[in-house]
């Protein structure tokens, strides 16, 4: 298997990988600069950079890498430790580099309104994948949205199951009604989406929120949710409200370890206030 097509196959699920490639080559190794290894999410691999102990241990830095998205630079010296007595001894030495390989964020856009119309554009930009779902074919259609990666039309709890949501996915709610958005977060709850946004007033998220929890769903999957959404900039337009969720989703995917806290939690925690990016 090339180890190139298995990364673009990846990349197409939304599937993270690291690939750890030979940089530098000094003496005799039992492989060659350029050597590669994809190593998936779920541990399994593709190509070689020559086996033994060092891929062991590249692998166990992969892992790693794939976890935290952040890439590893590691030296071996073959020549140097009794572990690698197992033929592969060369006396040289090799630097190998593992990067993250973490596919274009996905933002999937419930409603084809005029805020998804003016958030699918700003999403784009920003290098988010974007899907739009709507019920209406007459609204759900590449006249629409002819820039975005799809365009979905049927009912929400048909289209659900088609959608494959994994943690790199950012849910936004704007439906045409309270209805409808109650549809959507429910099934959204449920998923492992990084981001989970819903268009409303402070008073709408309340009443959603409640009902949703009478129905039993437990309030740690309620307190992810991102509502009102949007960063605070006084948005009043489709396209102000659209720069300002965009801005919220670039946060959440750039500072994954900020304190930053969806307002939802808010709801149950009335004297917790939310802290502002720094």
């Amino acid at each position: 298997m090339d180890v190139y097509d298995e990364l673009m196959r990846l990349r197409r699920l939304g599937q993270k990988c690291a690939l750890a490639t030979i940089v530098q080559v000094r003496g005799s190794i039992p492989s060659y600069q350029s050597a590669k290894l994809l190593v998936r999410e779920d541990g399994s691999m593709t190509g070689t950079i020559g086996g033994g102990c060092v891929e062991a241990e590249v692998w166990n830095a992969a892992r790693d890498v794939i976890e935290t998205e952040k890439p590893r630079h590691l030296s071996f010296n073959l020549g140097q430790d009794a572990a690698y007595d197992n033929g592969l001894i060369c006396g040289g030495q090799l630097d190998v580099f593992v990067e993250p390989v973490i596919p274009p964020p996905r933002a999937i856009v419930f409603g084809a309104g005029h805020i998804s119309k003016a958030l699918a554009q700003v999403a784009g930009l920003a290098g988010f994948s974007t899907v739009v779902v709507d019920d209406r074919e007459s609204f759900a259609n590449r006249d629409r949205f002819p820039d975005v990666d799809e365009v979905i039309a049927g009912e929400y709890e048909e289209v659900f199951p088609r959608l494959d949501v994994t943690e790199i996915c950012y849910l936004i709610i704007v439906t045409r009604g309270h209805r409808d958005d109650m549809r959507v977060l429910r099934w959204a709850v449920s998923t492992p989406a990084r981001y989970i946004a819903m268009i409303g007033s402070k008073r709408k998220v309340i009443s959603v929120i409640k009902e949703l929890e009478k129905e039993g769903i437990a309030r740690q999957d309620l307190e992810r949710i991102y509502a009102p959404m949007g960063l605070d900039i006084g948005a009043i337009s489709p396209e102000e409200i659209a720069i300002s969720v965009a801005a919220e989703m670039i946060a959440i995917r750039r500072k994954p370890d900020s304190p930053w806290q969806p307002l939802s939690k808010s709801i149950f925690a009335p004297c917790e206030a939310r802290p502002a990016l720094k």
